[in-house]
């Protein structure tokens, strides 16, 4: 059909060419993620502490990587961490470094208005119980926030998920770059791609369609 021969894939080449890049695709998925929601985290507190010392730099961070595309991000870092320091790190730490700290601007402000979502009213009860600022975040707001913006965090580790794919624009091993040498050496390059993007559908399909699941039961906790 369409001239495209699909009978090249079999498990070998899977495991030849493909299982590693999807294990990195994977590990850069869940690294970013947790990375991205601990600085996130952090960022979306310091916007929300009422200091400007803290509120000025985390909004000018998060403004200012949410209004640059990502790929520019990752050659950026890619190319400017090796200057810096004065040596090469890797296509994979770069693209690592790059997650965590592109994924925690989009993060804050999953986080801020997660935190933003909590009636003021358990505030200002920890407040009369003698509470610190920290104490009150720790203890009362973020588990409350974390619960209510679990679907809406899940949705863009999906997202990253799906972003991992441009890693290969600096030469890192991930799920696309081995379909794609795959489809170089066996001479299918078409068909190659077209299995990448199948195995990218059904992943993040099953992905939002457990997330969907997730958000109806919360919503019926609630």
């Amino acid at each position: 059909m369409f001239g495209l021969d699909l009978s090249f894939i079999n498990w070998d080449i899977l495991q030849k060419f493909v299982v590693g890049g999807f294990i990195f695709s994977v590990q850069l998925t869940v690294v970013a993620t947790l990375g991205g929601i601990f600085f996130g985290t952090l960022l979306a507190l310091m916007r929300l502490s009422g200091k400007a010392a803290l509120m000025g730099p985390a909004a000018f961070y998060v403004n200012g990587m949410r209004s640059v595309p990502l790929v520019m991000v990752i050659l950026w870092f890619y190319l400017l961490i090796p200057f810096l320091i004065g040596k090469p790190i890797g296509a994979e730490l770069s693209a690592i470094i790059t997650f965590i700290a592109f994924e925690a601007a989009y993060f804050s402000e999953i986080m801020r208005a997660g935190i933003q979502s909590i009636p003021r009213g358990q505030v200002f009860a920890g407040q009369a119980m003698g509470m610190t600022y920290a104490q009150n975040m720790r203890l009362i707001i973020l588990p409350q926030a974390f619960r209510n913006m679990l679907p809406v965090l899940l949705t863009q580790t999906i997202i990253l998920f799906q972003d991992t794919s441009l890693v290969y624009a600096i030469g890192a091993y991930d799920l696309l770059k081995g379909f794609t040498n795959a489809g170089k050496i066996y001479g299918r390059t078409e068909e190659a791609y077209l299995m990448a993007a199948v195995v990218y559908f059904v992943i993040c399909f099953a992905l939002s369609w457990s997330v969907k699941r997730l958000q109806a039961k919360i919503a019926i906790v609630r």
